[in-house]
């Protein structure tokens, strides 16, 4: 379930073997509040809702408990854009606020911390190096938004380390690999939740289309991020290891929407059109106006809303970055850009 509206913005650091193993216990440490194996739910399932950053938007989604103090993992598109968030841990119907730790937007990762969380009970974690092509597994989450105790999705595994290309509902793609690729029909709502095996352990992440995250293929059948690397990139993100593609604490702000010039005139020239632009925000302050190119932003060219996304989001709130643009008369303008916080990418 989306209703998602967005405004653009919009090689892995070393975790240390303590870390890795923190998260990995969580598997002996739930292992016992597992209720059933694919025939029910499991412990430390949440659902998340979140407001976008537009007047009445919002998603939905779900995420897994990876400690007892709220630390909670999901798919990144899951929170993309949000502008708050509310997480209800369904073993105990208790609503937190949540705060976004950080994401990683070529993985589809994220973590969020429930604010003042104790004593939550974690999901039972397995491993995705044990499975193979035809294990029985079954897909758990908020199908549909509608909240409440988890949608069951049964299927088996069809086949492992999948790529596929995502899009987004403002353009941007991005190349995941190394998917789970499963017959469980899993519905939109569903993404960010624990793929499970017959031993009740979560192997998968699972990943579901929507109106705002879509598979490039047309592939209908669900796929999961593996929990090993989904658990390693979440160990990065809690220790605070930004990288290249690890993004940690607030995301920067332009306060513009921007489309391909293609999408106007039928051309490829590089650079991209501003189609609205925030009152008030970072763009606004030194001069952009609708129907402006945004043709280089901190020195780079920019041809495509996934090339700005990348760049902005290495960015940080109150960063400077020189920006240039042409007006609708052809005038070039260049100017320095003081960067606002914003929803997450």
């Amino acid at each position: 379930m989306t209703m998602r509206t967005k405004l653009m913005v919009t090689g892995l650091a070393a975790v240390s073997a303590a870390l890795l193993a923190a998260f990995g216990a969580a598997e002996s440490r739930a292992t016992s509040h597992v209720t059933s194996s694919t025939g029910g739910s499991i412990a430390g399932i949440v659902d998340i809702f979140t407001k976008l950053n537009e007047p009445g938007a919002a998603a939905a989604g779900t995420g897994i408990v990876l400690t007892s103090s709220g630390e909670i993992l999901t798919n990144n598109h899951v929170i993309r854009g949000s502008t708050s968030i509310e997480v209800t841990v369904l073993d105990t119907g208790k609503k937190y606020k949540g705060t976004v730790v950080g994401y990683s937007l070529a993985n589809d990762i994220a973590v969020v911390q429930l604010q003042s969380a104790s004593g939550l009970t974690t999901a039972p974690l397995g491993s995705s190096g044990t499975i193979k092509a035809g294990d029985a597994v079954t897909g758990m989450g908020n199908a549909g938004g509608a909240g409440g105790a988890p949608s069951l999705a049964a299927g088996k595994v069809i086949s492992l380390d999948n790529s596929l290309q995502v899009s987004d509902d403002e353009g941007g793609s991005e190349q995941l690999h190394g998917l789970i690729q499963t017959d469980a029909p899993l519905q939109p709502g569903d993404s960010g939740g624990p793929l499970v095996n017959t031993g009740g352990k979560v192997v998968g992440i699972d990943t579901a289309a929507s109106s705002s995250f879509s598979f490039d293929s047309g592939n209908t059948r669900g796929f999961a991020i593996p929990i090993n690397h989904a658990r390693t990139l979440a160990a990065q993100i809690v220790a605070g290891h930004k990288s290249s593609t690890i993004h940690i604490g607030q995301t920067a702000f332009l306060g513009v929407a921007v489309q391909p010039q293609n999408d106007f005139f039928g051309s490829t020239d590089s650079g991209l059109i501003i189609s609205r632009v925030v009152p008030g925000s970072p763009t606004a302050k030194i001069g952009l106006q609708s129907g402006d190119v945004l043709t280089r932003f901190d020195g780079k060219a920019i041809n495509s809303l996934g090339n700005l996304t990348a760049i902005v989001v290495t960015k940080y709130p109150g960063d400077t970055v020189p920006v240039r643009w042409v007006d609708v008369v052809g005038t070039a303008h260049t100017a320095s850009l003081k960067l606002s916080s914003g929803p997450p990418q």
